[in-house]
Parts: C-alpha cells; sequence; structure tokens
C-alpha cells in the first residue's frame, strides 16, 4: 500500500496471538487499492499486439491503419525502442556450466526484435485515449511473419536435430551444470545393495493469482525519473531489470509504486517487458500510460512454473541406510534465460536434494533448454517442492522395493537432533529441527495403525484407498530487508519496510513483532510499504523470508530506538543513561530507573525527542534503519499425511484427509501461519491433481489457456486440514522464527502423489507423473 494504515485494532498484541488479520476489513469491503482501481490524470491505454505463432520471423509490421483508428495516440514496435537507446533486458547469472564457463546469455527483448520465439511474445504496442480503442485499434496492426520449426518440450529441444529456439545456443543447450561428488556418489552407488530410480516429470503450471499482471508508467521531465505503478514483490529486482534495458542510466531513476497485490507466488519478482514499454510510452506522449492483462493474456505471456524432467538414483546398505542420491535433470527456460530458469534445477533445488537425511553425499547434473515457451518464473518454492519431490518419491519407491515400511525407512535415515548442528553434503548447516518427532506426530494423528481397516472399508465398497506421507525441510529467509521506524511528535511509530504485501498478512505480523519489541498499542504503530522512495532497497517479499529477515530488521531497529530513548529518558527522569533500563509491561513499553518505581512511557520520550528540550548532546527525533543481509538460513521442516480415495471407474481421486504437522520454530501468529499452510498445500494439491498447461506436439500452441481448459483447486476439491505444530526455536535470528510461505506446497507434491500410488499399487501401478487426472489414473488403472 503506497501511503500508511492505522489500524483501528486497540491494545497490545504481541508475538504468540491468534490476531484477525488487520487489512482484511478493508480488502472484504471494497476499499482496496489495486491497479486496475488505479486512476492517473490523463492517463492513456496499451495494448500489445501479441505473435500468434510459436515460432516465427517478424517480416514486416504495418500499423497504418492502426494509427488512423479514432483515438489512437501511438504504434510502436522494436525500431522504435531502438531508436530511443532501450535495449533488451539483460542478466547477469551465478551460475555456470560444468567446464567453468559463462552460459550465452542473450537479453530478452521489450518487443520482439524480428524474431518471435513463442506464442504470446509482444511485437508492437498500441497507445489510445481509452482500452476499446487500443483494442480495436491493436486488431488493425497487420503482421507479416515467416513460421520456423519449433521446439516446446525441453527433452525433445536437446535431441538430435531439434528445431533451433535461438542462433546463439547450439543444440538449444542454455546451461550445462554439474554439483556434488560425483566420485563418492559413483563409489556408494557401486557398493550399494539396492539401487532405486524413478524418471519424474514436474508439471508446467501457471501461479494464476486472482490479480493478472498490470503496469503504469509516468515520466517526470523535470527530474528525468521514471515512476512504474504495478503489482510487484518487491522494488530492487525490478529497478534493476528495467535499469538493463538502458531507460535509465541509474536504477534509483525508477520510482516502484507497488499497490495492494492480488496474489503473485513468485511470478511478480521480476520485470517484465510490458513495464518497461509503458515508461517508454509515457515519456513519448507525455502523459501517463497504463496497461491492465486479461486472463487469456496472462496465460500466453505470464512466467510459468516448475516444467523439469528428473531422474533420480538412491543407494541403500543393506540395513537400508541412504548411501546417497544422484538426480539427472532438464529443466526448460522457456524462449529467453531468467534468474528462476537457471536457480531452481540447479543451485536453488538441489538445497533439498537429501531431504531431512543423514545422506553422505549427492551429484546432480542439469541441463537447461531453450523451448518455444514463455519463460520460467519463479513459483511458489521455486525449486524446493520439485527436489523435495525427487527425494520423497524415490524413499516411497525403495521401500516399496526392499519391502520395507515407508515410515520406517524414513525413520530409519533421518537426521537426530544430538546430531545438531548438522551439515549436509550441500553445504547447509540445520541449527534445529526434531524431525523424528514431526513423523511421529503426524502418523499418530492420522492413525496410520488403523490404515488397513479404513483401507478394507473402501475396498468393500468397490474403491482404492491410500496413504501417502512426505517429510522436508526447506533452507528460507536468506535474502535482504531494509527497515525504518521513527516516531513523530504525537508518539506515533511509522515502520517502513521494503517488503511488500501479496496477501500474506504483514500488515499484522509486522505490528505484532514491533508491539512485542516496544510495548505500542497497534494503534500507535503506522505501516508503510510499496513506495521505494519511502521504503529504501531491499529485495522484497521472496523466499519465505519476510518474518524471518524483516523481522530481524524490525528488532534491530526496536534495539536502536530503546537504546536511544534510554538517553532521552534519563535527562526526563534526571537520571544517568546508565541507571534507565526498558520493559515492555501489560500497560506498554516503558523506561524505568534500576530498582525504583520512577518510569517513563515509550509515548511520552518519544514525544519528549521532538521537544526543544533537549540537552545539546541528545540529537532531536527518535529512530532507527536498518538494512539485514542474513549469512545464513532458517529451515522449517515437518510432515504432511494425505489419505485419497480413488474410483476405479472413473479415475476420480477424492482426497479424505490431509494433515500437516510443522517445525515453523516461534509463531508470531499462528491464525495467519495456519492460512499460509493452508495455501501452499492447496496449489501442491491442484499440481498434483489437477494443474498442467499443456502444448500441442505439433503446432507448439497451448492448448491450457483458460480457467475452462486449465483446472485450478475447487473448494470441494480440498479436505479439512489437521494441524498441529511443534515449536523448536531457530538459533539463528532472534525471533527463533523459521518460513512458512513456501511449506505447503513443498511438501504436499509427493504426500498426495504418494497416497494415489499408494492407493493404486494393488491394481499393479507403482508410477505415475502429476497430475493424477481422472483420464491419466483411469488409464493406468486399466492398463491403456
Amino acid at each position: 500500500m503506497t501511503g500508511s494504515d492505522l489500524s483501528h485494532t486497540s491494545g497490545q498484541l504481541r508475538i504468540g496471538q491468534p490476531v484477525l488479520r488487520l487489512e482484511d476489513r478493508a480488502l472484504l469491503t471494497g476499499a482496496g487499492r489495486f491497479i486496475d482501481d488505479l486512476r492517473l490524470p490523463g492517463a492513456a491505454h496499451a495494448v500489445f499486439v501479441r505473435s500468434p505463432h510459436v515460432h516465427a520471423r517478424v517480416l514486416a509490421v504495418e500499423a497504418g491503419a492502426a494509427r488512423a483508428a479514432p483515438g489512437v495516440l501511438g504504434v510502436y514496435t522494436a525500431a522504435d525502442l531502438a531508436a530511443a537507446g532501450i535495449g533488451p533486458m539483460q542478466l547477469s547469472l551465478p551460475q555456470k556450466n560444468r567446464d567453468g564457463s559463462a552460459p550465452r546469455i542473450a537479453g530478452r527483448p521489450v518487443l520482439a526484435d524480428g524474431l518471435v520465439r513463442f506464442a504470446g511474445e509482444a511485437v508492437a504496442m498500441v497507445v489510445a485515449a481509452t482500452a476499446r480503442q487500443a483494442r480495436d485499434a491493436a486488431e488493425l496492426v497487420a503482421v507479416d511473419y515467416e513460421t520456423l520449426p519449433h521446439a516446446t518440450d525441453p527433452r525433445a529441444a536437446l535431441a538430435a536435430g531439434a528445431a533451433a529456439v535461438r542462433d546463439d545456443a547450439p543444440g538449444n543447450l542454455a546451461l550445462d551444470w554439474e554439483a556434488g561428488d560425483r566420485k563418492a556418489a559413483e563409489a556408494a552407488f557401486l557398493r550399494a545393495a539396492h539401487v532405486t530410480r524413478l524418471e519424474l516429470v514436474v508439471n508446467r503450471v501457471s501461479a494464476a493469482p486472482i490479480e493478472p499482471r498490470g503496469a503504469a508508467g509516468e515520466y517526470d521531465p523535470a527530474s528525468g525519473r521514471y515512476t512504474l505503478h504495478a503489482p510487484t514483490q518487491g522494488s530492487k529486482a525490478i529497478q534493476a531489470d528495467v535499469a538493463s534495458t538502458g531507460i535509465v542510466d541509474d536504477p534509483r531513476a525508477l520510482r516502484v509504486m507497488t499497490p495492494d497485490v492480488g496474489g503473485s507466488f513468485g511470478l511478480k519478482i521480476a520485470a517484465y517487458p510490458e513495464q518497461v514499454a509503458v515508461l517508454f510510452a509515457a515519456k513519448q506522449l507525455a502523459r501517463p500510460v497504463a496497461w491492465y492483462a486479461d486472463r487469456s493474456e496472462a496465460f500466453l505471456a505470464d512466467g510459468a512454473g516448475r516444467d523439469l524432467v528428473m531422474a533420480g538414483e538412491l543407494a541403500l546398505d543393506t540395513e537400508g541406510r541412504f548411501l546417497a542420491v544422484r538426480a539427472r535433470v532438464v529443466g526448460n527456460c522457456g524462449a529467453y534465460v531468467t534468474a528462476p530458469a537457471f536457480s531452481i534445477p540447479t543451485t536453488g533445488g538441489t538445497r533439498c536434494i537429501t531431504g531431512v537425511y543423514a545422506l553422505p553425499c549427492y551429484h546432480a547434473e542439469t541441463r537447461v533448454a531453450f523451448t518455444n515457451t514463455v519463460p520460467i518464473a519463479a513459483y511458489r518454492g521455486a525449486g524446493k517442492p520439485e527436489f523435495t519431490y525427487l527425494i520423497e518419491r524415490l524413499v516411497d519407491a525403495a521401500a516399496r522395493e526392499t519391502g520395507r515400511d515407508r515410515a520406517a525407512l524414513r525413520r530409519l535415515n533421518l537426521v537426530r537432533p544430538n546430531q545438531m548442528p548438522w551439515t549436509t553434503p550441500v553445504g547447509l548447516v540445520f541449527d534445529s529441527g526434531e524431525f523424528e518427532k514431526n513423523l511421529d506426530d503426524a502418523l499418530r494423528l492420522t492413525d496410520r495403525a488403523g490404515f488397513e481397516a479404513r483401507r478394507s472399508a473402501s475396498a468393500a465398497r468397490g474403491k482404492l484407498r491410500g496413504y501417502g506421507l512426505s517429510v522436508y525441510q526447506e533452507p528460507d529467509g536468506y535474502y535482504e530487508s531494509h527497515v525504518g521506524a521513527s516516531f513523530d511528535a504525537d508518539g506515533i511509530l511509522t515502520l517502513a519496510t521494503s517488503a511488500t504485501t501479496n496477501g500474506q498478512g504483514h500488515l499484522t505480523t509486522f505490528k505484532q513483532v514491533v508491539s512485542q519489541q516496544l510495548g505500542l498499542p497497534f494503534e500507535r504503530i503506522n505501516y508503510v510499504y510499496g513506495d521505494s522512495d519511502r521504503v529504501g532497497v531491499g529485495l522484497g517479499s521472496v523466499g519465505s523470508c519476510e518474518t524471518t529477515v524483516t523481522g530481524t530488521a524490525i528488532v534491530h531497529c526496536a534495539r536502536i530506538i530503546i537504546e536511544k530513548g534510554r538517553q532521552i529518558a534519563g535527562h526526563l527522569l534526571e537520571a544517568p543513561a546508565a541507571d534507565v533500563e526498558f520493559e515492555v509491561s501489560e500497560s506498554g513499553g516503558s523506561f524505568v530507573i534500576a530498582g525504583t518505581d520512577r518510569r517513563v512511557g515509550i509515548v511520552d520520550v518519544a514525544r519528549a525527542a521532538h521537544s526543544h528540550d533537549l540537552p545539546a548532546e541528545i540529537p532531536p527525533g527518535l529512530a532507527a534503519e536498518d538494512f539485514y543481509k542474513p549469512t545464513t538460513y532458517s529451515f522449517p521442516s515437518g510432515c504432511h499425511v494425505c489419505e485419497v480415495e480413488v474410483d476405479p471407474e472413473t479415475g476420480h481421486v477424492g482426497i479424505l484427509g490431509y494433515t500437516a504437522v510443522n517445525d515453523f520454530g516461534v509463531v508470531v501468529n499462528p491464525l495467519l501461519l495456519e492460512g499460509q499452510v493452508h495455501g501452499g498445500v492447496a496449489q501442491g494439491i491442484g499440481q498434483a491433481l489437477l494443474e498442467q498447461l499443456v502444448h500441442d506436439r505439433e503446432s507448439g500452441q497451448l492448448l491450457t489457456g483458460s480457467f475452462m481448459d486449465y483446472c485450478l483447486p475447487r473448494a470441494d476439491d480440498l479436505p479439512q486440514f489437521g494441524w498441529a505444530r511443534n515449536e523448536i526455536p531457530c538459533k539463528t535470528n532472534p525471533l527463533g522464527v523459521k518460513g512458512v510461505g513456501e511449506s505447503g506446497c513443498t511438501a504436499s507434491l509427493a504426500c498426495v502423489m504418494g497416497a494415489v500410488i499408494d492407493a493404486l499399487s494393488v491394481r499393479g501401478v507403482t508410477a505415475m507423473d502429476m497430475p493424477a487426472t481422472p483420464e491419466r489414473v483411469w488409464r493406468a488403472i486399466h492398463g491403456r
């Protein structure tokens, strides 16, 4: 929210209390302010002419009729951008090829530069006085295309003789990466008593937030600065991406204003070409220019999620102990390189390749392929769900192949609390967690002992019942955050964070942290976010890091405020600052002279900080600022259990129960925490059973380009969730908190698919890829 919010909730509401979300009243009563609610004076409207072809050469763009259409202010192509000095969006990424060379990373054009490489790529932009006029005129733009051979499947794209997606990438290979200890892994597999092998397809999905993307650009000729209004997850990545095109020399010349955001899930971290285009048009036309995507456009142009093929191997000794894990991964990059396309199947995802197990070594090889599809974006978990899915599916298969109980095999190999701090072969250091307790609690809560009786009851009704479980950890909270906190003369604290909210409930949780630290009632905390000019530089809301990283920065600011407040309180109480202590009680935060009942409240100290009565050695004001970048992760963990029933006549999978036992460290707000897990699990269930972006094998066209074809989970697809927590405080941040936002996705893929395969195993089906749709399940049961 650009601006501020004074909560009407009064009183001190501390960490651990299930406070109702303070932001919900505004959102539920229509007072939210989203990008399509923005009305900039004099704003024109942009519509993009997008390629209907998967791969084609652009021979000519004829825009004369469009320029002459009513209300049209301009029609722009790549040539216009080039004339203004605007080039492609560029990236610099840390991943290297296995030979140590840097991958070739060609930029992504704002508008197609003579070639279109996926259906939906923007070729031209039409700007008119109204959105309807722009849409009508866009239909008059005639583009002459020469279609080219295409490749949309990543494995096929890497095969010999595949159509070339890019001239600068021989064999369509974007990245050839390797990590781990190859020799140790090979030795472990050679001495293994049993080796389990699986090939898994992690299906391509859409983030599908309730609010599609949009952008509005402004240009101020007096300052030479641009302002971008857009739903984002933070300003830093947007500023850097936009500046890489050359539209500005300094990222700080772009002000990013983020209003309320209707969901993101990773989709809105990075900049998109449309954002650069509207900024360019705003300068050209000397007026604001806005663009709002409809859902069909979103399916074509939004970054896609997941899309990996993973071949995994797990080596076991005679006792069932894990010796090593190996993975060979093919990732789909899409037509252009993005940071997630490189990190998800490599450095990001492999952090979870050994799970919560005491695995001695691993080895991973990844090839990332260019294809004629929309580029990959981060999607909730961004590598953590994919590699957790791999290791948990391998463990299930190993248990089945060796005749062991799935839970017992996991228990045998879990890292124990007395082994911590535990360093994984990837280099992560687990500081805390009781993985076996998570497992045991989940088995008890779901009555694992009584499952066979329930399976028999289902069989008597002609149904197949299955029980699935997964254990997980994920490294969270590694990104940076900027926080500013300052009291005004009335004793109101304004908290400004680089974290933006996409529905997580930051307004509530951050106020709880402030109230805990300073003893302020909610109505005296004013929260500001979403304006890069006001909140400072920080990456934003990514990687389940906001409570851990921003929360830590808030704690640091509180300590600075308390230290300065001791000096002011000492002046007011006529005592040395060294004798003044700070305490938080039911009556609020107070500065107290040690050993006495003399005290002054923090609000009175804040007011005094703005008076003219302070001695010269105490500077006026009471404020703090902190930029925090952690050097290690937090590690949420847990065990999820899913129970399903399959109708063999229709293939329908019904979820009978889902229970999540999690360790998120110290819990700031249990109500919001549970909601975060529910949301992540719902998205995991969607991917496991329903969702998939499908391209036609012959034409390469997207076949699931609307909610008529792309199936999101509905309320009746989801069960009532069981829930339990094990609070093992994190040792790497002062609040003891751990991340939560992505954990539901991370655990649920393997959990749900494990239950489906367990149900089908009685019919001899032991392998299946997501999504387990009724058709796919029916075909598997009936051998078709």
